[in-house]
């Protein structure tokens, strides 16, 4: 469904090509001081502009639609509006008979009997992840003094970001990247067993953010390779803190006082410049496909501030 969470839920609407997109956010609390412009940081963060992302530029000027009044939250949901306005659907229309690999066009047609739309991606364009960044604004107001960063640490399985979004660019091609994500100061016992655990609904919502593959926790699956000696991180005060923090700020579901860290693995984008084989659903018979449009050379270089705000709303729901 296109809904997420419990205390704080999210409603999620709009496709990259509609005329607009946008989120609704019910258990917002009133009297919480908003305006347009507390949006602005947030959402240029995730704006294209840098080298390798991708040209199409939206203005993305949120506009308050409902639960707000005078400044200030009302207490009734909240939804947050943006227009579609710099959009080439012509690009797509050979995608309705030869699909992109590794892109959603596919299942989607088969998912919605060919109702769906398919300009830019449609509902499942990284587009839409503007909503989330805008309601992680909200979350963020709501959570106190925690504070919450991301950064990109790894693309194309380099550390020299820069190099190595330069290389693709140049070779016309695409690269993924790993992006790590740090919480505190964290309260302790935030998060509930089983199925709610704060690994639980982090891990939920991050799979919600297109060509997130993978999520780890802490020392993740370098866990794997180390003895229970080792990985145990020793309480060394009586408020909880670890002299390590192989467990990322976790222990059985729940916050443990410690800073939360995680890490997140972004694929390459599908859409590259690269030739690429794929089936004409017309002819039955496998083609080469030159994928059009404007896209990103590394969609990871923007999902950081993305990451932030799905990591607010999981924690604003506790």
């Amino acid at each position: 469904m296109n809904s997420f969470g419990n205390n704080f839920r999210i409603s999620i609407f709009g496709e990259s090509h509609g005329p607009l997109l946008g989120i609704i956010i019910d258990g917002c609390k009133p009297g919480i001081a908003l305006t347009e412009s507390d949006f602005t940081e947030d959402i240029q963060r995730r704006q294209p502009g840098a080298r390798g992302t991708t040209p199409r530029i939206e203005k993305d000027e949120p506009r308050i639609v409902s639960g707000w009044y005078n400044g200030y939250t009302t207490g009734a949901p909240l939804t947050i509006v943006f227009e579609n306005q710099n959009t080439k659907s012509g690009d797509y229309n050979k995608l309705l008979k030869q699909p992109r690999p590794g892109h959603a066009d596919w299942v989607a047609m088969m998912k919605f009997d060919g109702f769906n739309d398919h300009r830019g991606g449609g509902h499942f364009s990284g587009r839409l992840t503007l909503a989330l960044v805008a309601a992680g604004v909200v979350a963020k107001k709501m959570i106190g003094d925690i504070k919450i960063s991301a950064q990109l640490i790894e693309a194309g399985g380099s550390k020299d970001i820069e190099a190595a979004i330069a290389k693709a660019v140049e070779e016309k091609d695409s690269i993924g990247g790993i992006i790590e994500c740090i919480a505190r100061p964290m309260p302790i016992g935030m998060g509930d067993p089983f199925f709610d655990s704060i690994e639980s609904m982090l891990a939920h919502a991050a799979f919600a953010i297109p060509a997130v593959k993978g999520i780890e926790f802490g020392s993740g699956f370098k866990a794997a390779r180390m003895r229970g000696s080792e990985h145990n991180d020793r309480i060394i005060s009586v408020d909880g803190k670890t002299d390590t923090n192989f467990a990322g700020g976790i222990n059985g579901g729940l916050t443990n006082g410690n800073d939360l860290i995680f890490r997140v693995a972004v694929k390459p984008t599908s859409s590259t410049s690269q030739p690429q084989q794929t089936i004409n659903l017309e002819s039955g018979k496998i083609e080469e496909l030159l994928i059009g449009g404007r896209h990103d050379t590394c969609i990871a270089l923007r999902v950081p501030v993305v990451l932030e705000a799905i990591t607010a709303i999981v924690l604003a729901g506790f």
